[in-house]
């Protein structure tokens, strides 16, 4: 038996950034209901929870919304803070319905951004349109996360149909693929079992959950017992970011204070 003990008072270690496991994306909506993030808000949770958080996006239009300046100088903040900060897809569509991505990734450079997020919520893309947008926008240095899915989705995600698509984002350099919060319902809702596959995919460590903010803790717990505490989960609201950690680690009554009753938690 090994009686060796610890020489200071502390919790497991977690996985160092970049993570493959246990990513948490959280979903900054500016000075909101969810958390104030504004600079000083931010900077205050980055002092308590950068180590926790690997990326932050930057909610819908956010980025036209607030003033440059001080759109710039959030970036800044996460980027200082080891945290990936990357443009939301709605800012992606607009500026895709528009003819203007020129302007758009022009917009976003200036901002500081070094990723943007792809994602057909609202319009379609064939195959060949969408790796060349995602070639386009790494041509220019800009790292690209996708998101599959609708908003509205009017048919159950099929999990062939995404790991083909998880594959060819990952043959041109798209490490991370979202699944919209929509798409994870209505395949709860209509082949609860498909979860499940979705789970033992090969390629589920290339994916991140969106969660559902209002509906915290309980649907964050319940991903936590389905995927595992490693699953990557996204659109975590920024004042659920630290108690989302402790959620995978077994601390809190949601999950039962399983730290005090068991050894195993994430590494």
């Amino acid at each position: 038996m090994d009686n060796t003990k610890p020489s200071t008072f502390s919790l497991p270690p977690r996985g160092v950034k970049p993570r493959e496991k246990g990513i948490t994306a959280v979903i900054d909506y500016g000075p909101d209901g969810f958390g104030w993030t504004g600079e000083r808000g931010i900077a205050d949770l980055l002092s308590c929870a950068a180590e926790y958080i690997d990326f932050a996006k930057i909610y819908a239009l956010n980025a036209l919304l607030m003033p440059s300046e001080v759109v710039k100088r959030i970036v800044k903040l996460y980027r200082d803070s080891d945290v990936v900060c990357y443009s939301g897809g709605i800012l992606f569509e607009y500026a895709y319905q528009r003819n203007e991505l020129d302007l758009y990734a022009a917009h976003v450079g200036r901002l500081g951004f070094g990723a943007v997020e792809i994602s057909e919520n609202y319009i379609e893309l064939g195959k060949a349109e969408r790796l060349s947008l995602v070639d386009r926008f790494q041509k220019q240095g800009l790292s690209v996360i996708y998101e599959f899915g609708r908003k509205n989705p009017e048919h159950a995600m099929q999990i062939d149909e995404l790991g083909s698509l998880v594959t060819s984002m990952r043959d041109v350099g798209v490490e991370h693929v979202i699944i919209e919060q929509s798409e994870i319902d209505m395949a709860a809702a209509a082949k609860p079992e498909s979860l499940r596959d979705l789970a033992a995919a090969p390629w589920f460590a290339n994916i991140l959950v969106e969660t559902d903010p209002y509906r915290f803790p309980a649907q964050h717990v319940g991903m936590l017992k389905d995927f595992g505490a490693g699953v990557n989960l996204a659109n975590v609201a920024p004042g659920q970011a630290l108690r989302l950690e402790g959620l995978r680690r077994g601390i809190g009554r949601a999950v039962n204070y399983s730290i005090l009753a068991d050894e195993r938690h994430l590494q």
